[in-house]
Parts: structure tokens; sequence; C-alpha cells
């Protein structure tokens, strides 16, 4: 079986980027980071003047309807963190640099255009980690779905120390490295390059007091005329000193995200709650009033459409003065309900002994039809976090979902997942002998496998398996270590180097020893349709010896044609999700082998932890493009299962046996996992108390997160006919939130024929 080709890039729905500069003022400034980084060949330093090129012209004028200031345009070539905000390190988007090009008139301006794409072809980061990387047929670059694992080179999930900038201020920070750095002759150009990034920082602060004057002296009524000169004040207040009120905070954290190129914002109420508690008390700011500056904020999170990360974090154990932060909780709740947004990624950590009426009115949130806040039960994630991350409580408790959901410890370490394997297609491999049927290749990487016309029993497929995925968790581990080394050698990631623990004390650059924990995480998809698989040919072709493993195989490269009897008993097999015994012990044993595989490689290539994350974004349904007929009965094509969850539809015994099959997959062996569960309104409205001792089961039995999507009956059918009638229905897809009309046709299937639970 031939296919074409299939290189998918990661969503980004509805994403809407408009630059402020025109295609030839981008032109400008492209061309003149270009100058900084060649000109300079250290790399702390060659970082420094190529922020400068970019900060603070990247930002722009704020627009009618913003409280607060912040708002940065991304250009074509640039510097970064993730892919879904311009790129890594130095990075240049190619696709993106195309429409520049062809958006500029002149002739010349496209030569120049061209220039600077030969150049970064050898110079952007990522580009240099895949010529280094990518070597042969089994390891293939992020997202081409032909591949059985795929690697990547970010710096994804980066949660800053936002409590040390909220503690310390522009000043205390600058105070900090001059007092505490680890001083020698090699660490000298980064003790400069720290003190140097702040004083850009203070550079951003002052462009935004003048955008905040030219707002108010243009203001056409008196309120937004006041308001802006307050705003230029709170921005001059923080210029040098820590922030004393709410508007302060946000406005600090705020710009140092964006300088610093992260995408994720931590625990708000952690670090915001003093200071908003602070202001109400002292009557500077009324609720309502608060609630609005918290939308203005969530909306400028929403304007960087980020799709898979921005994340805000509430509620939770380890927070330094809980009721304070529960004052911001409630109050960004409303925020969140008000916006209806599909960001930021609101999740609200809960726990045995929290404040009820937070839990109460996150489930009316929910029951609206808003797929937020997303849950997280530190109860059984913190425990988890112990033992996967291999660190104490008062360390477990900082744990932070990122992205789709991985965790991370917020402030202390690195756990960017730049590895990605496919489960079923690396079992679909295995099962041929080493052949990927999707395309024909050879992708065993050598591993001596077991021909088919030598499998005699169920003992011999698992063999094949495991060896097979043994290789591919070992040339992923090695290839998450190589993205650290190559990102380090061309960045220092200086303003989140400053906050993230243990950088200035040690005197080290984030990747170059600096953080606390050097961890990462492998994204595993088709999880549960390897599981399906194996129960269906253990059934099928062992147990009750209905077809032969030679008949299988024959089918599975024929894609079932001339084989739908075969098709019909492997689809009558047991599966995942009905908490049958022939199949989750299946399910629960191959996910500790891959769990432990990953967990245990990580020392063998310098990481402090590399764990599996069961996550999945919409690349269930892109790698199911690209992914062979299954022996669960699955057709070639057709989208995987998403996450730990049944493949959609196979569950028939309701919610709470499909609740009781994830909870055997335990928590304490990764680091992240969802758990997407589907309700109609009228049962998640209607009988709440069933429907809340449902959930609190799951949550006291051991479950670790829900994402729960609450819509009408028909809905969902009626919006994928009539999509016009829709526009602002939002749906989970996995680990991002949606409007559903702006996903590819059969991510919407995929999500149509999730079980509806009414």
């Amino acid at each position: 079986m031939s296919k074409q080709p299939v290189i998918t890039e990661q969503v980004d729905v509805n994403k809407k980027l408009p630059c402020e500069k025109s295609p030839e003022q981008q032109l400008a400034i492209m061309e003149a980071y270009t100058t900084a980084f060649q000109s300079t060949p250290e790399r702390f330093a060659r970082e420094v003047r190529c922020l400068r090129v970019l900060y603070p012209a990247l930002f722009r004028r704020p627009e009618a309807e913003d409280l607060l200031l912040g708002r940065l345009d991304a250009l074509p070539i640039g510097f970064g963190c993730v892919t879904s905000v311009g790129g890594v390190g130095h990075y240049c988007n190619f696709a993106k640099l195309h429409q520049l090009r062809d958006a500029l008139p002149m002739p010349e301006q496209r030569e120049r255009v061209a220039a600077l794409e030969a150049f970064w072809r050898e110079h952007d980061t990522r580009s240099i980690y895949f010529r280094q990387t990518l070597t042969d047929d089994t390891l293939g670059k992020f997202v081409d779905v032909n591949f059985p694992a795929i690697a990547t080179a970010r710096l994804s999930g980066m949660y800053l120390d936002y409590p040390q900038l909220m503690a310390l201020g522009i000043d205390g920070l600058r105070q900090r490295v001059l007092q505490q750095f680890c001083m020698d002759a090699e660490n000298a150009l980064l003790r400069t390059a720290f003190l140097e990034v702040l004083m850009l920082l203070q550079q951003v602060i002052d462009r935004h007091i003048a955008l905040a004057q030219e707002e108010a002296g243009k203001a056409a009524d008196d309120a937004r005329r006041e308001h802006m000169q307050h705003l230029a004040a709170e921005l001059a207040a923080i210029r040098h000193h820590k922030p004393e009120t709410f508007v302060q905070g946000i406005q600090l954290s705020w710009l140092y995200s964006l300088c610093s190129g992260v995408v994720n914002y931590g625990r708000m109420d952690d670090y915001l709650g003093d200071l908003l508690v602070a202001d109400l008390e002292a009557g500077r700011l009324t609720e309502r009033q608060a609630i609005d500056y918290i939308r203005s904020h969530y909306r400028l999170i929403e304007a960087r459409k980020t799709t898979v990360n921005g994340r805000v974090i509430v509620g939770g154990k380890g927070r330094r003065h809980p009721h304070n932060a529960d004052v911001y909780c409630r109050l960004a709740i409303q925020a969140v309900a008000e916006n209806q947004d599909t960001e930021p990624q609101f999740t609200l950590r809960i726990h045995q002994g929290m404040d009820e009426a937070i839990y109460q009115q996150a489930l009316a949130v929910i029951g609206s039809g808003l797929t937020y806040p997303i849950l997280y039960n530190d109860d059984v994630n913190i425990p988890a976090v112990m033992n996967a991350m291999g660190v104490d409580e008062p360390e477990a408790q900082h744990y932070v979902p990122f992205g789709c959901g991985e965790f991370v410890l917020a402030g202390r370490g690195v756990g960017t997942p730049n590895t990605c394997m496919n489960l079923l297609k690396i079992l679909n491999i295995a099962l041929s002998g080493g052949t990927d049927f999707w395309d024909g290749k050879n992708k065993s990487g050598g591993v001596p496998l077991t021909a088919p016309q030598n499998i005699t029993c169920f003992s011999d497929v698992m063999d094949n398996y495991k060896r097979l995925l043994d290789y591919y968790i070992s040339i992923c581990a090695r290839a998450q270590a190589f993205s650290y080394k190559v990102m380090n050698e061309q960045v220092g990631f200086l303003f989140t180097s400053l906050l993230t623990a243990d950088c200035v004390q040690r005197g080290k650059a984030l990747l170059d020893g600096g953080a606390r924990y050097l961890g990462g995480t492998n994204e595993t998809y088709g999880n549960i349709n390897a599981a399906d698989s194996l129960a269906a040919i253990k059934q099928v072709i062992f147990d009750k010896q209905l077809y032969r493993y030679d008949e299988l195989i024959a089918a599975l490269q024929a894609d079932f044609v001339g084989y739908e009897s075969l098709q019909r008993a492997l689809i009558a097999a047991p599966k995942y999700g009905n908490d049958d015994d022939e199949v989750d012990p299946l399910a629960v044993e191959m996910h500790r082998y891959v769990c432990d595989g990953v967990r245990e490689s990580a020392r063998r290539v310098g990481l402090d932890s590399y764990l599996v994350v069961i996550i999945n974004n919409q690349v269930n349904t892109e790698w199911g493009r690209a992914t062979s007929a299954s022996a669960d009965g699955r057709h070639c094509g057709v989208y995987m299962s998403n996450a730990n969850n049944p493949q959609s539809g196979a569950d028939k015994n309701g919610p709470t046996a499909m609740l009781n099959s994830l909870l055997k997959l335990e928590a304490r062996y990764h680091a992240g996992s969802v758990q997407n569960i589907k309700f109609s309104k009228n049962l998640f409205n209607t009988r709440l108390p069933l429907v809340r001792a449902m959930m609190d089961s799951w949550f006291e039995r051991g479950g670790p997160q829900l994402m729960v999507s609450v819509v009408g009956k028909g809905e969902l059918e009626a919006a994928y006919q009539t999509p016009e009638k829709y526009p602002n229905l939002i749906v989970r897809v996995g680990g991002f939130s949606a409007r559903f009309v702006n996903l590819d046709r059969d991510v919407q299937r995929e999500i149509l024929n999730r079980t509806l639970n009414d």
C-alpha cells in the first residue's frame, strides 16, 4: 500500500495575527535582526543584541477595549520559545516569510527576502537540530506523521517564578544578580547579559508609558483619558519598584512574559491574589472593576492565539495565602464565563477541603457549555508527581499543567515535550515484521523481529512489540536530550533563565546546568487503539483461533478489502472503556511498560526526568491519517482514540464503566493525561447531583483530571451540517479548546463520534 507523504502542522484554529508593521517595515526589522545575529558570535551578547532589535519595536498600540497594555507582533524571523508564537530560539518561519515576500511590491525587496531565507535555512535553531537528528526512516520532523516517532526542538511549557518577580521587581532582580550570581571569568558574560535584558525590560515599560500617554491624548471621552493617564502612572511605578497594586502586578508579569516568549502564565491567583485583595480592602478597586481588568488581561492572552497553550492556573494546594488567592479565583471564573473565549486555558486545581463555593461556581460555568475550567485533582496529582519526578511534596505542590496538559514544576524546571510516539503505528510495524503498510517502508530500525510466518503464539506478538517499543523509546530519549544541547549552543533564553531556579545562584543559563530540574516529556498517541488491537489479536487469532495470523497480516495490508468477516470479528472483540477484564489488563500492562521504559531512559541521556504524557491534541486525528489499518478493526487513515480515552463510540456500558477503565491507568507513572467526557446539557444541568456524585467518585478513586464538555443534544450534529449557524460553539478537542466550526472535518467527526452521556 503506497501513500503520498503526509506532513501536517499543529492546528492554528482561527489564528489571525495581524501585524501593525507594514511588510516593508517588517523586512527592515528582520534584516536588522539578522545583522545583529551575524555580527555577534558570543551567544549571550548576540541574544541581547537581537532582542534589542525586536523590543520595544514590535509592541503594538492598544485596541479600543483594552484596559491593560501589551500586544506584541511576531515576525517571520525573530526570537522565541515555542512554535505557536513565532518559533524557537533564533527562528525563521519559512511559510510566513514566503507570505511576506509575496506581499512586497518591489523585485528588489523580494530578493532581500530570498537572501534572508538562504541565511536562515542554515542558522534557524530548529533547522540546525533537524539536520543533525533526522537521519533515517524511524524518526521524523515534527509533525511529519509518516514516521512512527517525531522530534522537535522547543521550550514549551516554561512557567516563570512570578512570585519572585512580584516580590522583587526589576531593581530587586538586578540586585539579586549582582549579589548572588556565582561569579567567575566564564560566566561574567551571562551576568552582563542578565543585567542588560533587565534594562531592556525597562525600555519596554517606557514604550508602554508613552503608548498610554498617546492614548490619553487622543481619547474621545474623559473616562478613557483618565484611565490611560492612570495606566501610565501604574507603569511608571514598576519601572524600578515591585508592584504595589493589582494593575501593576498584571502589567509587570504580562510584559515580562511577552519579552521572555513564554506562553503559559502560572498560578495567577497565587501571585496576584494578595495585590487584588489589598486593592479591594483599600477601596482602590471594586469587584466589578477587578473582573473587568481580569477580562482584559485574558483577552490579551486570547489575542496571541497559541491554541494549545495559554494556561492560567488557579486553586490547589501550596499557595502562599489561600484566602487571598481564592478571591482572585472566584472573580477569574466569572471573567472566563463572561469572555466566552478559547484562551486562556483556564485550569482549576481541586482538592478535598477546598472552598466548596468555588467548585460549585466552576461546575455552573461548565454547565453553560464552556469547556473551562479544566479540573485537576491535587489529591492524586501531587503524589503522582512525587513518584514520577522523584521530588518531595513541597516541590510537587508546584506542579502545573501546560500546553495540552503536560506537568512541569513552575519556576523550577523544564519539561518540554520534544518527542512524540505513535504506539499504534509501532505496533503495526511490529506485527508485520518491520514494514509500515502505510508506505511500504521498513521502519524496524534494525531491531530483530520475528517474521509473521514464524509467529506461533500471543507472547511472540508481545515480544515483537516490546522490542520495537524499546528501540523507539531509546531514540526518542536521545533526541530529547540532544534538543537541549543544540538549543543551549545557540541561545541562553535569558529572560526565562532569570526567573527559573537555580540559574542565578549557579551562574548558568537555563539549559546549561542552570535549571533545578532538566526534564522532558514524550507525547504518546494511539495508546488505546494499540491495546484494543492486542486484545482483538489475542481473542480472535489465538484464544478462539477464528482466523490465522497470516490472514490478519494480509487483511491489515489490504485495509480489510476481501477480509470483511475478519474485520467484523476484530471489531466485536472487547474494547477498552467498558470496564472489561479482557482488554483493560492489556492496556494497563502496556501503559506501565511504556511509562517505565521512558522514565528509566532519562538517566541514560543525562536528564533529571523523562516521562510519558498522554494528552493528545488533534494529532490523534492527523497521525491516524498516516496509520495503516489496525487489528482493532479500524480502517487505514481513520483517526485514533484521543489520549487514554476509548476510541470514539467504543464505550458502550455508560460513563461509570468508562471511568472505571480510565482509573486503571495509574497517574503515578507519567507526567499528565487527558480525560475527556461529554454530557448533554439536559443531563448535566437537570441532574447535576447525579453528575456531581459520579465526578466526585472519579476523583476520590484516583482520577487525576477531567475535561468536561456540555453540549445540547444534536448541537454538534447540527454544527457539522450547518456550521454558519454555530460560529461560537466551543468544544474540547483534546489538550485544547476550539470553536467547532474552525476544526478540520475529520477532527469534527472524531469529536462528534465521542459518546454523549444523556
